[in-house]
């Protein structure tokens, strides 16, 4: 079987380097969430295709950590493997730290890839590992063990018009300099890693990471100039000269690590630990220079980046206009399919999204793998159809579909919604409005300035949790501006989170219940936080909605909400049939106009 020949080659690599065990995360050196071909080394190791995991190989045995999204695909995915799942979050499951002190409790050498794993990770894991295992950073062994492994790629980088983003990059280079509080004469270098932020900060877009439209690269921002490392030759000459006349300097990516070790010992070094990985501190920390640590949470540019301006945020309302079009074009398809009893599968309706979307002049690809579920596949938060779990939709279940998409003026999408096939039981009406109900919940809040979005979190939840039951994901995640579909460092779930909420951020909300083998329900809108008024208590924000999307009502139990939640879902309704059914064919807009009708 491949796996064990894989570990068996890691384990030989080990052996032959005087070290026990390697912890392999999903990452590569920008720690996005996806990740090239290249990097993917875990999935190519264990087999477990999810996009988070980590994997632990010792001399003897081997383990995966992931989290609930992924608990039973990875439980099918490492069947016959010599590897145990570890679900993580979980009361019983050991972390990654103190599974390796039983597996060596007289100690031990762990090997990490310096390039892929950063600062604070490892400060973390070296402090849990203490006194008797130590992290040992080596350099990637995969390029003599990986025979087949994928080469890096690089694709054409397109600049970002002016009219999508809103503001010009020498703009934002001075607002990264009043955020950083640097005085005007100081001698300063800032490490950037992170590739959505460096497209956010130069406005270039790129497609080197899937479903991501970014180039890979990296900065570093002085006091005179933004220096971007990124692959040269698929930047036209006018875009190169357009960033230049921005003070931005050019240099080619593989240069990024020489130029690092040749940086004046009088200047001062800015960082966010979270974002500068073990193997670039070594280098960028070096020749004695004072040292300062970016405290904002995620780093200052992403702090900025979540702030969305008025043109990103007409840019969202364009997108979600455009992808409300999309989702009624399909669904009215089902809907119709499904009436007349043709087959339909969970691939067929994927392709129904990507091909719909495509006919839009705008439409820049799907913003995540599309899931598109039905029956017990729905109970999988993250289920990725393929030709072995393909499902026929009949009979009676919920079919989930969650499909996002970006459009190239500035926009991305993110929808999930749940209807039903067929007849659905009292227990599955019941679930399916609390679910709803929850979405309406913080749908409607209002909040004062200050707030944290796990203070938010319980509206979601609640309903949920009056049943004694819960979603173990978070219920909301930042958004990108034509870039990554989950964007920090605002969220909105259980886990203190130190940003507060601020006007012009975007999140979803999305809560949900999976039942294993059963089925599983998740409503999702995305939001923009906005303020609504100030009194003298002070001001206070609520959520705009973008997502035009019709809920399915079939399913709703009326008694279970208030009269504020039906007036929401009502006005909702109303506001999807007015601004969707002009971009809708006759038959199209006859099938919204039923699917808006009042509760």
């Amino acid at each position: 079987m491949y796996r064990d020949c894989a570990l068996d080659k890691l384990r030989d690599f080990l052996a032959v380097k005087g070290l026990q065990a390697m912890i392999v995360p999903s990452a590569d050196p920008h720690f996005g969430e996806y990740t090239q071909p290249h990097y993917r080394v875990r999935e190519w190791l264990s087999g477990f295709t999810g996009s988070a995991g980590t994997l632990v190989v010792t001399e003897k045995s081997a383990a995966l950590w992931t989290d609930s999204r992924y608990f039973i695909q990875a439980e099918s995915q490492l069947q016959g493997a010599r590897i145990r799942l570890m679900k993580q979050g979980m009361p019983q499951t050991p972390s990654i730290e103190q599974w390796i002190k039983g597996e060596y409790p007289d100690g031990a050498n762990v090997a990490l890839d310096g390039r892929l794993f950063s600062l604070s990770q490892y400060r973390r894991m070296e402090k849990e590992l203490a006194p008797l295992c130590r992290c040992v950073p080596v350099e990637d062994p995969f390029d003599a063990i990986w025979s087949e492994r994928p080469a890096v790629e690089f694709k054409t980088i397109k600049a970002l018009p002016r009219k999508s983003c809103g503001e010009r990059t020498s703009e934002k280079f001075k607002r990264f300099k009043q955020a950083a509080a640097v005085a005007e004469d100081e001698r300063f270098v800032y490490y950037l890693s992170a590739c959505d932020d460096i497209a956010w900060l130069c406005n270039i877009r790129g497609a080197d990471i899937e479903y991501n439209p970014l180039p890979q690269s990296y900065m570093l921002i002085t006091n005179s100039a933004m220096h971007l490392f990124a692959s040269l030759e698929n930047m036209d000459e006018e875009l190169q000269q357009a960033l230049s006349a921005e003070g931005v300097e050019l240099h080619a990516y593989s240069s990024f690590e020489s130029v690092l070790a040749s940086l004046s010992a009088d200047m001062k070094r800015f960082y966010c630990s979270d974002a500068i990985s073990v193997a670039h501190y070594g280098i960028f920390s070096a020749a004695g220079a004072e040292q300062m640590e970016d405290s904002m949470p995620g780093g200052i540019v992403a702090n900025l980046k979540a702030v969305k301006n008025n043109w990103e945020i007409e840019g969202f309302r364009k997108a979600f206009l455009y992808d409300g079009a999309a989702w009624c074009k399909v669904l009215s398809k089902i809907d119709k399919a499904l009436s007349e009893g043709v087959l339909l599968t969970e691939s067929m309706v994927k392709s129904f999204f990507t091909g719909i979307r495509s006919e839009n002049e705008f439409y820049a690809g799907e913003s995540f793998e599309p899931i598109v579920a039905f029956g017990k596949n729905a109970a999988l938060p993250h289920y990725s159809v393929s030709q072995q779990s393909d499902s026929i939709i009949s009979g009676n279940g919920f079919l989930l579909m969650d499909t996002g998409a970006h459009y190239s003026f500035g926009g991305t999408t993110d929808t999930t919604r749940t209807i039903p096939v067929g007849v659905p039981d009292e227990r599955q009406k019941k679930f399916y409005t609390l679910v709803l109900k929850g979405m309406i919940d913080l749908s409607m809040a209002h909040f004062p300035e200050g707030t944290r979005g796990s203070s938010l979190d319980i509206l979601a939840r609640g309903p949920l949790y009056n049943e004694g039951v819960m979603y173990y994901h978070g219920t909301g995640h930042g958004i990108g501006h034509y870039l990554c579909v989950h964007e920090g460092p605002q969220s909105i779930r259980r886990e203190e989170n130190p940003v507060v909420l601020k006007a012009g951020m975007v999140l979803s909300n999305e809560p949900a219940i999976y039942f294993e083998g059963e089925y599983g329900i998740r409503t999702e809108n995305v939001l923009a936080v906005r303020e609504t008024e100030a009194t003298h208590f002070g001001s206070f924000y609520s959520f705009e909605t973008f997502t035009l999307v019709p809920i399915s009502l079939s399913a709703v139990d009326k008694s279970l909400l208030t009269d504020a939640e039906i007036a929401w879902l009502n006005d909702f309704h109303m506001a999807v049939f007015k601004k969707i059914s002009p971009l809708l064919d006759a038959e199209e807009k006859e099938w919204l106009e039923r699917a808006t009708a009042l509760l």
